[in-house]
Parts: C-alpha cells; structure tokens; sequence
C-alpha cells in the first residue's frame, strides 16, 4: 500500500512520504534500521495522541514495514 492511498490528517502527510524516503533511500543497513525507527516513532506518536486511528496507523506500520522489507533485501543483494 502507499502512502498516498492512505487517508492522513492535513499536515501529515508530507512528513510519512518524507520517512518512507528515508527507508527506500537507505544506503546501509544501520540507516535503514534508523529510518525504520523514526517511522515506527512516528506512527506510534500520531496514534498515542488520537491523531490517527487504529486502521490508519496499521495501515502506515504496514506501508513502512513493506518498504524496509524490501529495501534491506536490495541492500543485502
């Protein structure tokens, strides 16, 4: 799923696309597991403050966690 098929609060938006850069532009493994925790941090922040609901952030967890999948698999080649 992308992150543009997710339905955000104004405002958000820009900063999910701008961690999901981070993760598929990793150019190591210790980035891509740094980048992978902002994401998590940042999806946990936004639900912690009922900013999102549930759906949405399962939703994000999973766009992240895709992505990094991938991206560890190109690394690893």
């Amino acid at each position: 799923m992308s992150i543009d098929q997710i339905s955000l609060p104004k405002g958000v938006g820009p900063h999910a696309i701008k961690l999901l850069e981070a993760i598929t532009g990793a150019s190591t493994l210790e980035d891509l597991n740094r980048a992978g925790g902002k994401a998590e941090g940042f999806v946990l922040g936004l639900e912690s403050t009922k900013a999102i609901k549930s759906q949405i952030a399962e939703s994000l967890y999973v766009a992240y966690d895709d992505a990094a999948s991938h991206r560890a698999a190109e690394l690893k080649g």
